[in-house]
């Protein structure tokens, strides 16, 4: 293939008066296969694209490759990229650590250099040093590809069970390691998925979830069905691990397992969505004891934070849209002898843990953290002061220890650990990083804007102290909106080039997450799906009209479900955006859930196969609303060749129909990573390397030169 000829040279873009390049991008020509077409209830839907979907076929793999090039091609004309990515490396190299965890007589924590592809595992009998490593997945591949998954200790600390992913895969491999050797046993459980490991109270095996082995070539695409649970014992192979549930009824079904901290009951979790789940008990203590079902339906979310005895205590959305925590005796568990601990609050109930006869309880309020400790009887004893406004993520602690570990973080913070004492009502700095950054030159601000629909929406605005109003700030929006998913305040090395360079960064709470409870989530699905978009058009035209920012300098950044949101509001309104970045999307509306995991989303989004969510879902559909007049925004897909979870098809159709259609100037380019997943571990390399790509294209396309 002919090397594609760069279009935009650095004097057109940095001395050029022309807003626009005079010449139009040369992408590969993609075959259109006019046969093929789906009839949904009367309406015919062509999908000429639909052979992209063989990620097998080497017709497949050399249209990536050609796409690749192009997209290679025009990110190397950049001039300021090397300097984007020195920088990146720079801020990103400061030492990050995970809480830690107490197991036996060890702790155990991560910890990440600075650059490391990958976080180590390292345990300590005192927190005052090191310790030593302990598992480190970079030494399980050369490029960083395979990641840590999950990882479990047996309750007598003798054992850890973990996982592996390979190449961002979706797909898991569990291993057991000796914790006195560090060896690893010949154990190896292969085909997990969606899965945790929990073990018995014994230490003598754990339980997990997995598929069966899927077909040859189809490891990537082909539906996910009939989830079960296994008891693996240790010392034995995977092939003797003793099916302990399954449901041969219902294949769009998955199963989860867990035992309670007294190792007296197995609880079986059940999904059929994303949100939502029924589930089961089993006494472990009386030889084939059955399960006994405690809720069949799958309306609501249940989660089991504590145990004692028949008595579990439950965090539950069940007639609580924000979430309360009840107590449910096992003798007795019908629904009318549910009796509430902590009833519901204004606030959502985000999280609760056990710590020294208490419970810590995590409440999210106008997506901002608040703890507080209760006691079992439900009383409030105190509140736990956080430093700023911003976020707890993790909170690890033991039910008869007073000592509790939790990470703090803000858009300006970097993840502080805190230790405190739930005896003394006392917390102290555990570790806190240190990075090349100064967080007093930058400022943070809440703003409640109003959508379509009258609803008030949270921002978060984060910008340079003293940066003016003038409307002519660079600017990237960033939004999800779906699943009963938050993205809460957090500090992001990845976002320093950007604020460094003048830019701003935004966050829209928008509706579909879990900013409010069920009910905002319940809001952003199905059949009120536009609200979504809604939301973020309007969260757009706010931030022109304030004088933020102005379309010739705005940027939208979104992943998987964002990957929808951005590519939906690209196609209804692309007059406001200079940039879109929709990062492994579901862009095909109509054919998700036909892919691996794809029908769980159904919850959400409505399926193809109801007429009216036919309807509803053809009318928003990016890949089925590209338009061939409108002026797109410069479009910078991306996704990778190891994604089992939305698959890439998505955005090689997506990309495929752009290209063909789109008539103006603006790139409209696919980034496909190689030996990458959805985004779980993807080695720090390839991060740097894909935001390099990412702020390089957008202040490229703004006409901005960062580092002058």
């Amino acid at each position: 293939m002919k090397k594609i000829a760069l279009l935009l040279s650095t004097f057109a873009i940095f001395a050029s008066c022309n807003k626009e390049p005079k010449q139009t991008m040369q992408y590969p020509e993609t075959r259109k296969d006019t046969t093929v077409f789906d009839d949904y209830f009367g309406t015919k839907v062509a999908d000429p694209y639909r052979w992209l979907e063989d990620d097998n076929s080497e017709e497949t793999k050399a249209w990536v490759i050609k796409q690749n090039q192009v997209t290679n091609d025009y990110l190397a004309q950049i001039p300021f990229k090397d300097k984007i990515k020195k920088r990146l490396e720079e801020v990103w190299n400061y030492e990050k650590r995970s809480a830690p965890e107490k197991k036996g007589d060890n702790y155990f924590y991560f910890k990440n250099d600075g650059l490391q592809n990958q976080y180590v595992l390292f345990k300590t009998k005192d927190l005052a040093s090191d310790g030593e490593v302990f598992l480190d997945p970079n030494t399980l591949s050369t490029d960083g590809t395979v990641a840590l998954g999950s990882t479990s200790l047996s309750e007598d600390g003798k054992y850890m069970a973990y996982s592996i992913a390979r190449g961002g895969s979706d797909w898991n491999e569990i291993y057991i390691r000796e914790v006195a050797t560090g060896k690893d046993l010949d154990d190896h459980v292969e085909w997990v998925k969606f899965s945790g490991i929990s073990w018995n109270a014994q230490s003598t095996g754990f339980y997990y979830s997995r598929y069966d082995a899927p077909k040859k070539g189809g490891e990537l695409s082909n539906v996910n069905e009939y989830h079960k649970v296994y008891y693996h014992q240790v010392g034995t192979p995977a092939d003797k691990d003793v099916l302990v549930y399954e449901d041969k009824q219902h294949a769009k079904r998955n199963c989860y397992a867990s035992v309670t901290d007294d190792g007296k009951y197995l609880i079986v979790g059940k999904t059929e969505s994303t949100s939502g789940n029924a589930w089961s008990v089993k006494d472990l203590t009386k030889k084939n004891a059955p399960f006994i079902d405690i809720v069949t339906e799958f309306q609501s979310e249940y989660e089991i934070v504590d145990s004692e005895g028949d008595i579990l205590y439950v965090r539950t959305n069940a007639d609580a849209p924000k979430y309360r925590l009840i107590k449910i005796d096992i003798s007795k568990p019908a629904k009318e002898n549910w009796t509430d601990v902590i009833p519901q609050a204004e606030a959502v109930l985000e999280s609760v843990v056990a710590s020294n006869g208490k419970f810590i309880v995590n409440y999210l309020k106008d997506v901002h953290s608040e703890l507080s400790v209760y006691d079992y009887a439900g009383k409030k004893l105190n509140d736990i002061k956080l430093p700023d406004i911003g976020a707890v993520n993790s909170i690890s602690a033991k039910k008869k220890e007073a000592e509790v570990f939790y990470t703090f973080t803000s858009y300006t913070m970097p993840a502080r650990i805190y230790k405190y004492d739930a005896t003394a009502n006392k917390s102290e700095i555990y570790f806190q990083p240190k990075v090349d950054f100064k967080p007093e030159d930058y400022q943070t601000k809440q703003i409640f804007y109003t959508s379509k629909d009258g609803t008030k929406i949270p921002m978060f605005i984060v910008m340079k102290k003293g940066t003016k109003l003038n409307g002519d700030n660079p600017l990237l929006m960033y939004g999800y909106g779906g699943f009963n998913v938050v993205y809460k305040p957090g500090f992001n090395a990845s976002r320093i080039p950007w604020l460094e360079n003048g830019g701003i960064f935004v966050n829209a709470h928008i509706r579909g997450g879990g900013e409010y409870g069920e009910e905002w989530h319940k809001a952003g699905t199905v059949l009120q799906k536009q609200n979504v978009f809604d939301d973020f058009i309007a969260g757009a035209e706010y931030l022109i009209k304030e004088k933020y920012t102005n379309p010739e300098k705005f940027a939208i950044l979104g992943g998987s479900n964002g990957g929808l949101l951005v590519a939906a509001v690209t196609n209804q309104r692309p007059d406001l955006f200079k940039v879109a970045f929709p990062a492994v999307g579901v862009l095909d509306m109509l054919r998700f859930h036909k892919f691996t995991i794809g029908w769980a989303w159904t919850g959400d989004y409505g399926s193809s196969d109801d007429k009216a969510q036919f309807e509803y879902l053809y009318k928003y559909s990016p890949l089925h609303n590209i338009s061939s007049t409108a002026n797109y925004p410069a479009i910078m897909v991306t996704t990778a060749d190891h994604d089992d979870r939305v698959v890439p098809a998505h955005s090689f159709k997506y990309i495929a129909a752009l290209q063909a259609a789109y008539k103006g100037t603006n790139p409209v380019i696919v980034r496909i990573e190689a030996n990458a997943g959805h985004s779980a571990g993807k080695p720090t390399s390839k991060q740097i390397e894909e935001n390099t790509d990412m702020w390089s294209f957008a202040f490229f396309n703004m006409q901005i030169e960062p580092y002058k």
